[in-house]
């Protein structure tokens, strides 16, 4: 049987409050590239249960999330609080909206 892809679920925020929202992210990015998990996973040097972990809101180690945000196009910013709850607004602009998202 095929795999079937993931659907892609627009985000509310670029915030990442959790490991689940972090998977999340990772699906959509994996989704829009229409890509099957382990095509993906291949491309990122992890094997699909990594990748799958992640997903599915499970922790990986660091390295691996580095190697999987790297493979698909993702970077990751860390900043003071203070300073990301001053960008929030611009990066909340970022954001498609409902039509475009459809």
């Amino acid at each position: 049987m095929a795999r079937k892809l993931p659907t892609v679920v627009q985000p509310a925020t670029w915030s990442i409050p959790d490991i689940p929202a972090l998977g999340q992210l990772v699906r959509n990015q994996r989704a829009i590239h229409a890509m099957r998990i382990d095509d993906a996973a291949a491309l990122c040097g992890v094997s699909s249960n990594v990748l799958s972990r992640l997903e599915n809101g499970k922790p990986v180690t660091l390295d691996k999330l580095l190697l999987v945000l790297n493979g698909l196009g993702l970077h990751m910013l860390v900043l003071p609080a203070r300073q990301a709850h001053a960008l929030k607004p611009a990066l909340q602009a970022l954001l498609p909206t409902q039509e475009e998202a459809t």
